[in-house]
């Protein structure tokens, strides 16, 4: 799979080096700047790793222009990617320490969990975003996906001053209950710490990250409980979606890239 776009490149990691590429990138926005635990080794490396890794695939945004010369610098957004089919035949969900995924390792058509994803601040919101978006509806197109899922964070490691938009999406945006998939018992945080009535909606919306905010506008959910993540200095909480709006806007960018018109849809 490879997508070019102006000075972007979408394409899933073909060796060890893309790897080692896409762990830079994470280790930057994960420890620099959200400030995660790193090991000795990962800080001398500079690469946010975990056993998982070589389970997954890894869909990379690359800038072909960047300014640095390092090639591990060129990958600016990643995805770690892992359908329903790859976890049974390997190590089973990473999001499986957090949440009980029962419903989603049963549910009897393709699913694919993401992890790990994170694009660097200069590109947050811009056309390489846009691309890497583009990408993973293809990459679940040609898979047959159907149902997608992931954790997702606020930053910081405390619930309490996330009551607002914590409670929001609970009373908002909750999985219906055939997906409803739950925070495992021993780390549950209640996330209808709010009642109804005191959620406004504005103010929750400002106060929810970006990536959290894209996914509902497809249609996405969220799981019931937030989990505290010590170690990423994160609140996450478990998103599911519908994949096909997703699929529909990856079939008109393709439909418009082949008619020469790509920088429509990243304009």
């Amino acid at each position: 799979m490879r997508i070019e776009a102006g000075r972007f490149t979408v394409r899933l990691a073909e060796s060890e080096a893309d790897v080692a590429a896409a762990q830079r990138l994470r280790y930057r926005v994960f420890v620099e700047e959200m400030g995660a635990h790193a090991t000795d080794a990962e800080r001398a490396d500079r690469r946010e790793e975990d056993e998982f890794d070589p389970y997954f695939d890894h869909l990379l945004l690359i800038d072909e222009e960047a300014a640095s010369g390092d090639p591990l610098d060129r990958v600016v957004g990643v995805y770690r990617l892992m359908t329903g089919t790859m976890a049974r035949r390997g190590v089973g969900f990473y999001g499986a320490s957090e949440y009980d995924l029962t419903k989603l390792v049963e549910y009897p058509r393709e699913t694919l969990e993401l992890g790990r994803s994170c694009v660097s601040a200069e590109h947050r919101g811009g056309a390489g975003m846009h691309l890497l978006w583009t990408g993973l509806g293809k990459y679940v197109a040609e898979r047959g996906v159907e149902i997608m899922f992931g954790v997702a964070s606020f930053h910081g490691a405390d619930v309490a001053p996330l009551a607002l938009p914590l409670s929001y999406l609970h009373w908002n945006h909750l999985a219906p209950e055939d997906l409803r998939v739950r925070a495992l018992p021993q780390f549950y945080e209640r996330m209808d710490l709010l009642p109804p009535e005191e959620v406004r909606k504005v103010e929750a919306l400002r106060r929810i990250p970006a990536l959290i905010k894209a996914y509902l506008r497809l249609g996405g959910f969220v799981g019931d409980g937030a989990y505290v993540d010590h170690d990423f200095n994160t609140v996450d909480v478990c998103l599911l979606m519908d994949t096909s709006r997703m699929v529909q806007r990856y079939r008109a960018f393709y439909s418009r890239e082949k008619r020469g018109a790509t920088s429509r849809i990243l304009g």
